[in-house]
């Protein structure tokens, strides 16, 4: 392949300026596109052998109409935005970008379940708003602070952000267990299934991929299983939860809290039901986002790329058999 046309769908979130694209524009012909929408994503990708993508979408109908495409790189590790059979069937190269985030989600995991124990950002704002200079007190508290030493943290998913979450939960003294699809004890930490897993949880953290056997992982069945005072993190997927059903329980008190860094649609519409649950922190899907972590991920798009056109691809992703 001569000089490859290499179109990059969306590239905003990825680099919004404080990064460079100059190691991708030594490898071929290099259009940046800050964001596509499915109208223009054919128009702008036609002429493209390799595509770059972070959460556009690349379904069967929109490879079958990318005829020179040959490869397509996922500015991500979740590989959902992709048809992976179709892209078989057409002997397109798929790969993503594992791992670049894992220390970044993990310290995001912690900084959300802090403030559901701490409630920094809510004690904050009342210093500001002036409550602290007029109280009678030398201290005061708005929400109980909760200590997490010695409390449970079940982590579902122990793959590289699984296991890192886990190491941080040890470091604050809690008991940490695990679910993982491998159903076995891994590094020395108690495996359960999922059920028994949210029923023994003070803090149940979600690290596992987005998949039709995981899609409302966490229903109204399983939140009937939560301790009434225990609380929900999610870095991982928004269709892991039902949000209806997580919204209900926090309402009604079986949830003590949440904190989710990512929901089902994104952006959400204004009716999400987590977005005005009581107790509920939503974040707009930056525990990833730190430029350390942005940066780690480009070098690992440039260096896919840059296999791919030795003819070694790496990280490469299958369709599920």
């Amino acid at each position: 392949m001569q000089t490859p046309n290499i179109v990059v769908l969306d590239g905003h979130t990825l680099n919004p300026g404080d990064l460079s694209w100059s190691g991708l524009d030594a490898l071929g012909e290099v259009t940046v596109y800050a964001r596509s929408d499915r109208a223009s994503t054919v128009p702008r990708a036609v002429d493209a052998e390799i595509v770059l993508t972070n959460k556009t979408v690349l379904d069967a109908e929109i490879l079958s109409s990318l005829p020179k495409l040959r490869y397509v790189g996922v500015l991500a590790t979740g590989i959902n935005v992709v048809d992976l059979a179709s892209a078989a069937e057409r002997g397109i190269v798929v790969t993503n970008a594992p791992a670049y985030g894992t220390r970044a989600v993990a310290q995001a995991t912690f900084a959300l379940l802090l403030e559901l124990c701490n409630h920094v950002g809510l004690h904050a704002q009342s210093v500001a708003s002036g409550a602290w200079s007029s109280a009678s007190d030398f201290c005061y508290w708005e929400r109980p602070i909760v200590e997490l030493a010695g409390q449970t943290l079940g982590v579902v998913g122990l793959g590289a952000i699984g296991r890192a979450v886990a190491d941080l939960g040890a470091a604050f003294g809690m008991r940490v267990v695990a679910a993982t699809r491998r159903g076995v004890a891994d590094a020395g930490i108690p495996v359960f299934p999922v059920d028994d897993l949210v029923a023994q949880s003070d803090v149940v953290s979600l690290h596992c991929p987005l998949t039709p056997a995981t899609a409302r992982l966490i229903d109204a069945r399983r939140l009937s299983r939560f301790r009434p005072h225990s609380v929900l993190i999610n870095t991982a997927r928004g269709g892991l939860l039902d949000e209806a059903a997580v919204a209900d329980a926090l309402r009604s008190g079986q949830l003590g809290g949440a904190a989710v860094d990512v929901l089902s649609t994104e952006p959400p519409a204004p009716d999400n039901p987590l977005l005005r649950a009581p107790n509920c922190i939503v974040t707009p899907h930056v525990a990833w986002a730190s430029r350390q972590a942005r940066a780690r991920l480009l070098n690992i798009v440039v260096d896919n790329v840059a296999a791919f056109l030795r003819g070694e691809p790496r990280n490469q992703c299958r369709p599920s058999s």
